[in-house]
């Protein structure tokens, strides 16, 4: 197993780590390491930026606009993205279903939406977890009907993450009803938000943001050509994307940037003149989240050394990435939360100091962040695929 960088990955590291520091909008950048929320136009045109670098799908195949990378060197980029403050385009498009399409889509699929979510034309969304279909999600009821050359749906989705934003989604929808096994009957189909039928409604969150919404399917026709794969085989769709969200679910870069700025808060003098790092419980769980991250990265590694060996995706054991990596992330926010103490409230008055205005804004962050360890799976279903898939419990 080997665990280090030659040496032209370590140069490679040094030109993703060179381009964002003079291609990076500050404006972008100063939204993401202040905790607030990106507006669709500022993800358009960062997803412009990566574009025109060549940059912005760097995991697809060549011959459709992606880099050649290999799997170290597209950790890397994601990792130094983490570490710089830039945002990491919303998955749904670029990662999820055009991951999809590679896989399972038709040439005319491919042709029609590959190029316009390589170039940011499209912005797409989820429609996966229902009123009492999250992280059970072979409950789900949405009803896709077949009559002719379109189906009819009607049904409804929550918590879609940015469907406010959404051009297009992708959604699991329930074509037999009558299937012996849940996960059976199920279509994976791709729907114009435009489409008549469709309505939005937000969902505002404990933060105070606009992040989530409810999406209802009013006899919404879709046409057949929409259907990726099989009829009644999404199943098969579902599980190849949630694969490949689950490995970057880690987050290590972003995660090392989160850990730095914490030490500089709890680094600052407190009103009784001794900074809380030097309290040494604090400085214990400070202690015990970093070496859970460095573990974190060396565990990243060991799938990364496995991939670049076999060629073979990530199997069930990659939920262990997601468990953990989401687990550090709220470890962070909490204590973040107790270096600034008082200030952290999120509706009180702050001057026009740098630190307090970001202190007034932990809270809603950490609130936020609850949801880490829910999303692409809860960490209790992740546990049960590990004891099953890899542990044969």
């Amino acid at each position: 197993m080997d665990l280090s960088y030659s040496p032209e990955e370590l140069a490679f590291r040094n030109e993703v780590r060179d381009w964002l520091a003079g291609n990076l909008p500050a404006e972008i950048r100063a939204k993401v390491t202040g905790y607030q929320h990106l507006a669709k136009e500022d993800y358009l045109r960062w997803h412009k930026i990566l574009a025109a670098k060549g940059w912005s799908v760097p995991h697809w195949p060549t011959e459709w606009g992606g880099t050649g990378w290999n799997i170290t060197q597209r950790y890397i980029y994601d990792e130094e993205f983490g570490l710089a403050g830039a945002p990491m385009l919303p998955p749904f498009g670029p990662a999820m279903v055009a991951s999809v399409l590679l896989r399972f889509g038709t040439d005319a699929q491919k042709n029609r939406f590959l190029p316009r979510i390589r170039e940011g034309d499209d912005f797409w969304v989820q429609g996966y977890s229902e009123p009492g279909a999250g992280s059970d999600l072979a409950a789900l009821k949405t009803r896709a009907e077949r009559k002719g050359d379109h189906y009819v749906v009607n049904g409804q989705k929550i918590w879609t993450t940015l469907g406010h934003y959404g051009d297009w989604i992708f959604c699991l929808v329930r074509t037999d009803a009558t299937a012996e096994k849940r996960q059976e009957g199920i279509s994976f189909l791709l729907m114009d938000m435009k489409t008549p039928g469709i309505t939005v409604r937000p969902l505002i969150l404990m933060d105070g943001g606009h992040e989530v919404n409810e999406i209802f399917f009013d006899d919404v026709k879709v046409p057949v050509e929409n259907l990726v794969f099989e009829e009644n085989k999404g199943w098969t769709v579902a599980k190849y994307l949630l694969g490949h969200e689950r490995m970057g679910s880690g987050a290590v870069g972003s995660s090392k940037r989160e850990l730095a700025a914490l030490k500089a808060l709890a680094s600052r003098e407190q009103k009784n003149g001794k900074p809380l790092m030097q309290d040494p419980r604090f400085r214990d769980r400070l202690s015990r989240t970093e070496i859970e991250l460095d573990a974190l990265e060396l565990t990243s590694m060991r799938f990364l050394d496995k991939m670049r060996r076999t060629g073979q995706p990530p199997g069930a054991d990659v939920s262990m990435l997601k468990i953990r990596g989401t687990e550090i992330q709220q470890s962070i926010t909490e204590l973040m939360m107790q270096a600034v103490g008082p200030m952290a409230q999120p509706f009180v008055a702050v001057d026009d100091g740098k630190v307090d205005a970001l202190a007034s804004r932990l809270a809603p962050r950490y609130f936020n962040y609850r949801k880490t360890s829910i999303y692409a799976g809860s960490n209790e279903i992740q546990r049960n695929i590990i004891a099953k898939m890899t542990l044969g419990l």
